[in-house]
């Protein structure tokens, strides 16, 4: 494809395919992307579409190439039509310093002819298929106005008197021809720099693991491992596939999918208590330890498999800006046919020579080409998201990252968001006479089988207390409020106070030992055992959790950023407000809402948004899934669950705080840098055009003037590529330049 008018046909022509329910193409990748019903037979007609379109259908997994090609690739025909072309030149040259070099009519007509139409033959291909489809493109306006450039000069050489010396317009058609080559050229070398972030991270998948068999290690190709499989990982390798360490301890780098430099320590869980730490994810590289590893998800299932998915999409999605682009591309090209006809008629008419009016004509044509219009929004949303996958910022779509930019309310969950989400049992409080060991074994028991962060808390203890406990039967989860089940011939509650009020348990003696704790920042459950006489209060559990490191900077730089900030917290009052002054934010100004059941989050945020102001909510846990969905921008944890990554716009795949104020620059910085090419784009045009029509540029002036909008548009997309974080974020000592990595 060539310009935007390309996209637009291709589109139309997909959307006819029955089946197909949504088709969107993307001029700086040449894809398409397209949402179709179950069918066997779609995908060969979704080809033949393409094919009967005027294009060469090729398989989505071609569309991107590991292997670093070389910066000259596919220059030869360039340096063969300039190497035409510039013979072609000399009685221009000639001009400036007052001599008068004219080539022989028939060396002019043996230079131009190869290359206007052995060179430029794709142009009238592709300008053929576009014509039978009723449409016009960049081809379309380059084979008429240099065809015409080429007519013209031959029908003046064939036509003069013997011995006369005729001035032909050769150059002017092979120069155009060789400029829009040499731009288009330019165009790709450009584009396999904007795809640079896909391919390193394609990359990253080594082709072989070391497969420990029923005969020992073997080396086996990655595509065939299993789940289940045991590999081994020498020093400085690559980790094939997503596992856990079963042996070794290590150091590991995952700077490349997670933008930290820093090298993670790994060791079994067995030996620290936590899977946590002994995840390894595939692309990583290993440090110096030899370490053996499980295998748990090979293929499209492993995480850097699903980071360059994402990508990927985010890179083919079309910007609601876009929608813009498509309705002026519609129209563009037969508005431009009727300007250089009107051109044509004008110059002629008005009295002057009918070579003047077609060379005035031809450069109409030659500059009005929309191959900027069309690159402009991709290469800009392809930069801007590589490069914020490179710092671990993954961003799904492309509407979120053209909305992102005009968040002006940021909410973040409280556990595991803004703190660290690994809360300990600082505090047990009997109040009917038990030992402290054994109300933990209970406790320990009754919450063994939860993932909930003061459930692991409570089993963490009493392991390290070396107790025993034992498994709860009949349980029974209740959201946002505790749980409860039986241990042995026992009946026992485990929950927030609010819940035991809402069981109508008389809770004014505890309530008076609690709000101590809250008040310095814990969070308070209380454990009941339901007897025949009914519900007795047995202990008070006091949690503390610490902010995460950087947090509190975060949310410094959002304020600095003009942006309000809000804290939601199932937390009661007292000891939300007390971690919230931790970390900078001001209870009396609104920023913190507690005591938010999980279920209300989502209309928390839903309320935010009242008044028009756009809100990104940034979780971790299972239960931020429905408020990431609600917010105008919803940010995930990577360090979270896969549900909320799911259902999130964006995920930040260090969980650092620090990352969401990043996140909201790199998209202020790509729509800016959308919004400066598309008014480069139809600058070029608006400018250009009436230039031309009124003969104020040649078609040679024309050509490269149209190539360079294209260039400059590319040019100024790849900055981008410079951002870092800490050049987003005002606190430049908490992140490292990656670009020395």
């Amino acid at each position: 494809m060539t310009c935007a008018s390309c996209v637009a046909r291709v589109e139309r022509v997909l959307k006819k395919v029955p089946g197909v329910q949504e088709a969107t193409v993307n001029l700086a990748t040449e894809s398409a992307r397209v949402v179709i019903s179950p069918g066997e037979d779609v995908q060969a007609r979704l080809r033949r579409a393409v094919r009967d379109a005027g294009y060469e259908p090729r398989a989505a997994d071609a569309t991107v190439s590991t292997e670093k090609a070389s910066s000259w690739a596919g220059f030869a025909p360039v340096g063969f039509g300039l190497l035409l072309s510039l013979p072609l030149m000399l009685p221009m040259v000639g001009e400036l310093f007052g001599r008068h070099w004219m080539l022989p009519a028939w060396l002019q007509f043996a230079l131009a002819t190869p290359v206007q139409f052995v060179l430029g033959w794709h142009f009238y291909r592709a300008g053929w298929h576009a014509l039978k489809a009723l449409s016009g493109n960049m081809d379309l306006l380059v084979s008429i106005g240099t065809s015409a450039g080429w007519a013209l000069s031959m029908w003046l050489w064939l036509t003069s008197a013997p011995g006369a010396v005729v001035h032909l317009y050769f150059e002017g058609s092979a120069w155009v021809v060789t400029l829009v080559m040499l731009g288009k050229w330019l165009e790709v070398r450009a584009k396999r720099q904007t795809t640079s972030a896909i391919r390193a991270l394609h990359a990253l998948r080594p082709d072989v693991a070391h497969l420990i068999g029923p005969d020992g290690e073997v080396d086996v190709p990655v595509g065939e491992l299993l789940v289940g499989d045991r590999l081994v990982i020498k020093p400085g390798e690559r980790i094939p596939v997503d596992g856990v360490l079963l042996e070794g301890r290590t150091q590991v780098d995952e700077s490349m999918l997670t933008g930290e430099p820093l090298p993670v320590d790994k060791c079994p869980s067995a030996d620290i208590g936590t899977a946590a730490q002994a995840a390894l994810t595939g692309g990583s590289i290993n440090g110096d330890g030899r370490v053996v590893m499980l295998v748990r998800a090979i293929g499209s299932e492993t995480v850097l498999a699903r980071i360059i998915r994402l990508v990927e999409d985010a890179q083919a999605a079309k910007a609601p800006i876009q929608r813009l682009v498509d309705q002026v591309s519609a129209v563009f090209v037969p508005a431009v046919l009727i300007i250089s006809l009107i051109t044509l008629l004008g110059w002629w008419l008005s009295g002057h020579s009918f070579e003047q009016a077609l060379l005035n004509t031809v450069a109409v044509l030659v500059i009005a080409c929309p191959c900027a219009l069309g690159l402009a929004t991709p290469v800009a949303i392809m930069a801007g998201t590589g490069v914020a996958a490179q710092h671990g910022i993954l961003i799904k779509n492309a509407q979120a990252l053209e909305l992102a930019h005009q968040v002006d309310i940021v909410a973040f969950d409280k556990t595991g968001t803004l703190t660290l989400g690994q809360p300990r049992l600082a505090s047990l409080l009997s109040l009917q006479g038990m030992t402290e060991n054994e109300l933990l074994g209970i406790a320990a028991g009754l919450q063994s089988g939860s993932e909930h962060p003061l459930s692991r808390a409570v089993v963490r203890l009493a392991q390290e207390r070396g107790l025993n406990f034992q498994s709860p039967d009949n349980v029974r989860s209740v959201p946002g409020r505790g749980s409860e089940g039986e241990i042995g011939s026992r009946h026992f509650l485990i929950g927030s106070l609010r819940w035991m009020k809402e069981l109508d348990i008389d809770t004014s003696a505890v309530e008076s030992k609690a709000d101590p704790l809250q008040e310095q920042g814990a969070t308070v459950s209380v454990m009941a055992e339901r007897t025949s006489q009914g519900l007795i209060l047995c202990a008070l559990l006091a949690f503390f959790d610490e902010p995460k490191p950087g947090a509190k900077e975060a949310l410094a730089a959002l304020r600095a950023q003009g942006i309000k900030t809000v804290m939601i917290s199932g937390d009661n009052r007292g000891s939300a407000e007390t971690m919230a002054r931790r970390l900078g934010l001001r209870p009396e100004e609104g920023e913190v809402m507690s005591e938010v059941l999980p279920g209300e989050k989502a209309k928390r945020v839903a309320a935010l948004k009242i008044g028009g102001h756009v809100v990104a909510m940034v979780g971790d846990g299972v239960n931020d899934a429905p408020a990431l969905a609600t917010a105008d921008v919803g940010m995930a944890m990577g360090n979270g669950t896969d549900v909320a990554m799911h259902a999130a716009d964006i995920t930040l795949m260090r969980g650092d705080p620090l990352l969401v104020a990043a996140a909201l620059d790199i998209s202020n910085r790509t729509v800016a840098k959308i919004r400066q090419n598309l008014f480069w784009a139809f600058a070029y045009n608006v400018a250009g055009i009436p230039l031309a029509a009124f003969g104020f540029l040649n078609p040679v002036v024309a050509g490269a003037a149209m190539a360079m909008s294209s260039i400059s548009v590319m040019s100024n997309a790849l900055l981008l590529k410079r951002w870092t974080p800490n050049k987003a974020v005002p606190l430049n000592k908490l992140f490292k330049d990656s670009s020395s990595r």
